[in-house]
C-alpha cells in the first residue's frame, strides 16, 4: 500500500497543487517559483529525473536568481523529498548558504480511517471558526507554538483568502473562549486529497485527546466533500497520532531555508 500511496502523491500532490494561496511568481526548466504570506519564496517540482549534478547546480542557481529580484521575499524554501533522484542536491544546497531543518514524515491515509468518535473534556469545545478575530487567534497560538515572527501576516492574509472564497476549512478547540488547538482542512481541486495543515495544541492541553478530535472533524468533512485520502507533513509530536489512526509514512521532506539576498 505504501507504494501505492506514494505513487498518488508524486502525481496529484507535487508542484502546482502545492501552491494553493500563493502568489506564483514563475518556473523555471521542471520548478516552480511561488511566495506566500510574509515574504516566504517557495521552490517545488513533481520531480527532477533525468537531471545530473550540473543541472541541478544550474536549478538552485536560478531559483537564487530568480527570488534575488524580489524585494517582498525575506527567506526562500527548497522543499525536499527523500524518494526523488537529484544528484548533489544537498551538497549544492549547503554551498548556497540553504540550512536543511528538520525532516517531516509524509503521511497518507483513507479518511475514513481517521472519521472516528474521539472522547475530549467536556470543557473543550470543537468547531470551525466564525470569525476573523478567531483567525487571528488561531494564527497566533500556532505561530508561538512554532516560533513564527511572521504570524500576523500570515493570519490577515488567511482572512483574505477566506473573504476571496478559499475552500479552506479552520478547525479550532476552545476552552473558555480561548483557542488551545488549530488546524486546517485544504482540500486540493481535482485530486482524491484533502491535506491536514497547522496542527497546534498549547502544551497545557495535550494528551487529552484533543488534536486526534480535530483530525477526525477534519476527515469527516473531506469524506462529506468526496475526498478520499488525507495527507499530512508530520513532525515527531504529531506523526505517532496519524499512524494510530491509520495514516502511513511513505516518504520525508526536508525543507532547506536560506535567507533571501538583501534581507
Amino acid at each position: 500500500m505504501p507504494h501505492r500511496l506514494l505513487d498518488a502523491y508524486d502525481l496529484q500532490l507535487r508542484a502546482e497543487s502545492e501552491l494553493l494561496h500563493a502568489d506564483r511568481t514563475g518556473r523555471h526548466g521542471p520548478l516552480w517559483f511561488a511566495v506566500f504570506a510574509g515574504g516566504y519564496g517557495f521552490v517545488t517540482y513533481a520531480d527532477l529525473a533525468g537531471a545530473d549534478v550540473a543541472l541541478v547546480t544550474g536549478y538552485v542557481d536560478a531559483a537564487i536568481a530568480h527570488f534575488a529580484a524580489r524585494e517582498d521575499v525575506t527567506r526562500i524554501e527548497w522543499k525536499t523529498r527523500s524518494h526523488d533522484v537529484a544528484p548533489g542536491l544537498h551538497e549544492t544546497l549547503i554551498a548556497r548558504d540553504f540550512v536543511p531543518e528538520d525532516p517531516e514524515s509524509i503521511m497518507i491515509g483513507e479518511a475514513a480511517l481517521l472519521a472516528k468518535n474521539v472522547t475530549v473534556p467536556d470543557c473543550v469545545e470543537i468547531r470551525q471558526v466564525r470569525s476573523d478575530a478567531e483567525i487571528f487567534a488561531m494564527e497566533r497560538m500556532q505561530g508561538e507554538i512554532f516560533g513564527d515572527p511572521a504570524w500576523k501576516e500570515r493570519a490577515e492574509a488567511t482572512v483574505a483568502s477566506i473573504a476571496g472564497g478559499a475552500d479552506t476549512e479552520l478547525w479550532i478547540a476552545l476552552v473558555d473562549g480561548r483557542v488551545v488547538s488549530a488546524g486546517r482542512l485544504e482540500p486540493v481541486a481535482d485530486t482524491d486529497f484533502a491535506g491536514l495543515w497547522g496542527g497546534a495544541t498549547v502544551p497545557e492541553w495535550r494528551g487529552r485527546g484533543i488534536y486526534r478530535a480535530l483530525t477526525a472533524q477534519r476527515a469527516r468533512s473531506a469524506l462529506e466533500r468526496g475526498k478520499k485520502y488525507l495527507n499530512s507533513d508530520s513532525t515527531e509530536f504529531s506523526r505517532p497520532i496519524l499512524e494510530r489512526a491509520g495514516l502511513v509514512k511513505v516518504s520525508t521532506t526536508t525543507p532547506y531555508v536560506r535567507v533571501a539576498d538583501g534581507a
